[in-house]
């Protein structure tokens, strides 16, 4: 039988989900201490921060899970996850900005030695939900002498340099998920497949003008082969040839 499902979930074992969790819970972090209400009194910056940070990571989740049947929806959500986090870097670059400050250089001995740390790999277990968060919060602390240990500067950037790494991810994510669509299709191409499929007769003869699959049909003489491709084909054969 054709499979028709896409395969979906397993976001857990993604590192672009896995670092739009540290950007979410550092994002949320860098605001409790450094966004106070005098600096922000309607809470503007402050929710529009938190706010892109949770899209990136909730969009990886709902674009893994819709991914079963719809693989659309998982290459739109999957961008609004990318443009949500680059949305959290341009708020975080105005913040360095207006403190005097300008983003590291790449040069800089603090960015490479972020860059340089790479993220383990999850393994899923019977216990998954405790499982994971033990290998998550062991994920961040590597990253915590630049996002909890020290002052606002070095908070911020280290979360563009994490969304750096996350959005690079996700942008591979999408050239992945657009060539498999290509190759693949989606539900719909697959329902129909699967369809015309479990429709076939195991004996049918290849039509005489196109080659395709041919199909019993009726007609007021009787049954005959005709294409699968009809109406494009109109080839026939007699059920006896």
């Amino acid at each position: 039988m054709s499979k028709i499902y896409n395969r979906s979930g397993g976001y857990r074992k993604l590192h672009s989900f896995n670092f739009a969790t540290i950007i979410h819970l550092g994002t949320m972090s860098f605001c409790k201490r450094y966004l106070p209400w005098k600096d922000d009194p309607l809470g503007k910056m402050l929710g529009q921060m938190v706010g892109a940070s949770r899209s990136g990571k909730r969009n990886i989740v709902e674009g893994s899970e819709r991914a079963k049947t719809s693989s659309e929806t998982e290459i739109k959500l999957t961008d609004v996850a990318k443009a949500s986090l680059s949305e959290l870097q341009g708020d975080l670059e105005d913040y360095l900005v207006q403190k005097g400050e300008i983003p590291w250089s790449v040069h800089n001995p603090e960015h490479k030695a972020i860059v340089a740390i790479m993220l383990d790999e999850f393994e899923y277990s019977d216990d998954l939900l405790h499982e994971y968060w033990k290998y998550l919060l062991a994920q961040k602390r590597k990253f915590d002498p630049w996002l909890e240990e020290r002052d606002d500067v070095t908070a911020a950037n280290a979360l563009i340099i994490l969304i750096q790494r996350a959005t690079g991810l996700l942008a591979r994510q999408l050239t992945r998920l657009e060539r498999d669509f290509v190759a693949a299709g989606g539900i719909r191409e697959k329902m129909t497949s699967a369809r015309l499929t479990a429709r076939s007769e195991p004996n049918a003869p290849s039509c005489p003008e196109c080659g395709a699959q041919m199909r019993k049909r009726t007609s007021s003489r009787g049954q005959f082969w005709g294409c699968s491709n009809y109406p494009q084909c109109k080839g026939t054969r007699e059920i006896g040839e």
